[in-house]
């Protein structure tokens, strides 16, 4: 794994130089802790704690502290070589998708646009915090959310649509980065299998086409989110 591409995809790719120039590569990169992070010059909690739960999401086995509490029920192997543990659940997948994000792009310069997107990637995650959704990644403009992992509970499904409600209404409330925005959200929930293997961190079954509707669902063609 390059570690620079891991942060770009983090949206935090101007940490590469202090990364390279402390000689953090992949292997070093899954034992990181939040002392390690500010040594780094990582200042921002909120940079810190994105970081932490990228990281979190490396280890081949969860920390001791880590919330899963779900019982891993039933347990299948995958794979000749290698055993994983997993368990099959409902998961909620949440897609976070700006507007009009290309004509943007067209009108600012890079670096007033890259403060309007941190400002609206900062918006998304303080509000999906509130329904205890987790942040899986971040895909351009794009945000992706878990509901169900890493701790499954009945409501999954329901928070995700009051988090995405709830996203919708704080992005569009006041301006980010000096700019009106709206963002189209697209939520789905289907049956996928999670556990670990050995350095491939999470497995998850299924979950690409639950994912590819979920960004169907964002990207539609309609200039405002709906609401259910």
């Amino acid at each position: 794994m390059d570690v620079a591409d891991w942060l770009r995809t983090l949206g935090l790719e101007h940490y590469e130089a202090a990364f390279r120039e402390n000689d953090v590569d992949a292997e070093l990169l899954p034992k990181l802790t939040t002392d390690s992070l500010k040594e780094l010059g990582v200042t921002s909690f909120g940079h810190r704690h994105r970081l932490l739960e990228a990281i979190a999401t490396l280890r081949p086995n969860a920390p001791t502290d880590s919330p899963v509490r779900s019982a891993p029920s039933p347990t299948e192997t995958f794979g000749s070589s290698d055993t994983t543990v997993a368990e099959r659940r409902p998961l909620s997948v949440m897609f976070c998708d700006l507007i009009g994000s290309t004509a943007l792009s067209a009108r600012l310069d890079p670096e007033d646009l890259r403060e309007v997107i941190r400002a609206y990637q900062a918006c998304v995650v303080d509000t999906i915090r509130q329904f205890d959704g987790f942040i899986a990644r971040y895909v351009g403009d794009g945000v992706l959310i878990y509901f169900g992992w890493p701790e499954a509970r009945e409501t999954d499904a329901e928070r995700a649509v009051r988090a995405g409600l709830a996203v919708a209404a704080a992005v569009s409330a006041a301006p980010l980065g000096g700019e009106a925005l709206q963002v189209r959200i697209g939520i789905a929930t289907g049956l996928v299998v999670i556990g670990r293997q050995s350095d491939r961190g999470i497995l998850v079954s299924r979950l690409r086409s639950v994912k590819r509707r979920t960004l169907r669902l964002a990207r539609r063609d309609s200039p405002a989110p709906t609401r259910w």
